[in-house]
């Protein structure tokens, strides 16, 4: 049987009269690599933002590691890691006092 780590289902996002993410819907299981790829302004950052609980959703339904990101925020973010692609970052040590 399979373990499903993230599920989410019809999950909106809007800013008042803007729609960032459209009823999207997907399941990741455990032991998969997951990625986000898209141009910019597709909404891959305000997933992942209400994923870890940063943002709430207008709609729909998630869970990350059986948590609700909207009622579990510590259990939610306490159950995983991720690493964002950000070239700000690529020098951060040089750039250090």
């Amino acid at each position: 049987m399979e373990n499903k780590i993230i599920q989410v289902n019809k999950l909106t996002k809007k800013f008042k009269d803007f729609t960032a993410v459209d009823k999207v819907s997907f399941s990741v299981n455990e032991g998969e690599m997951f990625a986000f790829l898209g141009p910019n302004g597709a909404g891959k950052t305000t997933i992942i933002k209400m994923l870890t609980a940063l943002l709430n959703q207008t709609s729909g339904e998630m869970k990350v590691n059986h948590f609700n990101p909207l009622s579990e925020k510590d259990d939610v973010r306490k159950s995983f890691g991720i690493v964002f692609q950000d070239p700000s970052l690529d020098n951060w040590n040089e750039k250090a006092p």
